[in-house]
């Protein structure tokens, strides 16, 4: 019942900027480690940027500078302002997060579907 859904993907020429949204919603007792990832066609998934419960970030070395995960808690949403885009940016990006649902005693991985990026002119 847990759902995360991706929102703010879509067409940007290069040097400019997006931000994505992901909101967790369902009945969710905490939220730990989130993250984005991107796959392009014919490539692997890859970790883009991660965040903590704690706050801490790390970034993938192909967007250091240029984009900033971050979260908001009392919106159970996690952002990705994504500045300075390069066509090699476009992919699906994916949500990400460690969520434990109200009622268990675990914690779980859950993915959101996806929303396109493209960089072009």
């Amino acid at each position: 019942q847990v759902q995360l859904v991706e929102s703010g993907g879509g067409l940007v020429q290069p040097g400019g900027s997006l931000r994505l949204s992901c909101v967790a919603s369902g009945s969710i007792f905490s939220i730990g480690a989130m993250g984005w990832y991107r796959q392009a066609p014919g490539k692997q998934r890859e970790l883009v940027a991660h965040i903590t419960s704690g706050g801490s970030t790390t970034y993938a070395d192909s967007v250091k500078g240029r984009f900033t995960i971050s979260r908001d808690n009392a919106k159970s949403t996690v952002y990705l302002q994504m500045n300075s885009l390069k066509p090699e940016d476009t992919a699906v990006y994916y949500c990400n997060a460690v969520i434990q649902p109200a009622l268990t005693s675990a914690a779980y991985d859950y993915w959101g579907q996806g929303t396109q990026v493209t960089v072009s002119s």
